[in-house]
């Protein structure tokens, strides 16, 4: 479901984008080619900071949100997800939040107030808040990393985690494509 946010924004969505209907886009969201939006995710960009504007939740092309993820942001602040990243099941992201591109974000994981460096993996169960990752950093399940982490205690992705990441977003480039098909057809 697409709407108006109390501030009167409307998401913008590519055509060639696939948002499932159970799915609530909210407000000034901008929605970019080949992205998936799975079942019961939520993006809601609808609060404004102290001057009463809002920066945009973006998700820019061949990303997929899926099911469940959560995509919110305090006092108006961005949300940027780069191209071809993944933001698996029951995920948060809350912004302030810049998640760069190929990236892979674990089930139930949670970033907040952070920006997430080109290429990395953050695996299931994790806590990313108030520190920013480095390109291609590869965050081990169950993690809670704040300011304090010791980020030189992680190590860089291993290739096995890429080539896992680009097949989450190869099948949902063709998810995009079948279910734009079936919605078509009805």
């Amino acid at each position: 479901m697409l709407r108006k946010n109390p501030s009167g924004h409307y998401p913008t969505v590519s055509e060639k984008a696939f948002i499932d209907p159970t799915a609530i886009i909210c407000g000034q969201v901008i929605i970019e080619d080949n992205v998936f939006v799975g079942p019961y995710a939520v993006i809601r960009a609808d609060e404004v900071d102290e001057s009463g504007s809002m920066q945009p939740i973006v998700i820019q092309q061949g990303s997929n949100i899926q099911d469940g993820v959560v995509i919110h942001s305090k006092g108006g602040a961005a949300v940027s997800i780069g191209a071809r990243t993944s933001i698996a099941h029951r995920s948060i992201v809350h912004g302030p939040c810049t998640i760069g591109n190929d990236v892979f974000i674990g089930f139930n994981s949670v970033v907040f107030r952070t920006t997430i460096g080109h290429g990395c993996v953050i695996r299931h169960n994790c806590v990313v808040d108030g520190v920013d990752l480095p390109e291609t950093y590869h965050v081990p399940p169950m993690m809670n990393i704040g300011p304090e982490f010791n980020l030189a205690s992680i190590d860089k992705v291993a290739l096995e985690y890429t080539s896992f990441s680009e097949s989450v977003v190869s099948a949902n480039h063709t998810l995009v494509a079948g279910y734009k098909r079936i919605f078509n057809e009805l």
